[in-house]
């Protein structure tokens, strides 16, 4: 129970500023370009609790970490957007989008660099410090990549439909409503229903964490860690 707690501790904090600053990102952005809608809501907030789903945020990622699943995954409440209030909409929604993920590389970049500041404290404070900040990195690169595959509704999704021709991009829109249920079967269901019957098939671990640890490296590398963290 101990270990639990204390990692509980050191993931939390990275884990609430990620999934805060993603949707944050995505409220500014929106803003900028003419939408008010989540301002509005209140959405236009750097408060967690503004952002914070209890299922998605708390409860699901919870449980999976309790589990020992390969990955946590979950959501934050959506950032209402009107396009109809966007001077290009499909082009600025794709913007939008692209501000949660860039915003986790800039905390993951950000985190990097705080451990050099990190390493100079007393070790009482050193040691969970950069913890915590190494568990930031990992936390803030899985949010951005996660988000960026395009599915709708991810990012990644939304930003496709900004970049294709409009007959193409309304028809793959179309496929938001399936989009969710289709990544919890890729990420869950297809690697349970493979291990019984036997076989380690696991797609989406085998396709994303290769990713996450090539970005973490990249970023230990460009921050001038010596040594990288990963998945």
């Amino acid at each position: 129970m101990t270990d639990f707690l204390t990692s509980t501790l050191l993931i939390l904090p990275g884990l609430v500023i990620a999934i805060t600053l993603h949707e944050a990102a995505h409220a500014y952005v929106a803003s900028w370009l003419g939408d008010q809608t989540a301002r509005l809501m209140g959405r236009l907030s750097l408060n967690p609790v503004r952002h914070i789903d209890p299922v998605g945020t708390l409860a699901v990622p919870g449980l999976l970490f309790l589990i020992g699943a390969p990955f946590l995954f979950g959501w934050a409440k959506p950032v209402p957007v009107d396009w109809r209030y966007l001077k290009h909409p499909r082009q600025d929604m794709a913007l939008v989008a692209l501000a949660g993920p860039c915003t986790n590389l800039i905390l993951a970049i950000l985190s990097a660099l705080l451990i050099h500041i990190a390493v100079l404290l007393p070790d009482a404070v050193a040691s969970p410090l950069v913890s915590m900040l190494s568990f930031s990195i990992v936390i803030n690169c899985v949010v951005a990549l996660l988000n960026l595959l395009p599915l709708p509704p991810l990012d990644g999704g939304r930003i496709v439909i900004g970049l294709l021709p409009e007959r193409l991009a309304y028809r793959y829109a179309r496929i938001e409503r399936f989009g969710m249920p289709l990544l919890i079967v890729i990420m869950f269901l297809l690697p349970w229903m493979f291990s019984t019957i036997g076989l380690n098939v696991d797609p989406f671990r085998t396709v994303l964490v290769p990713l996450v640890n090539g970005l973490v490296n990249g970023i230990s590398s460009f921050t001038g860690l010596v040594q990288a963290t990963g998945v």
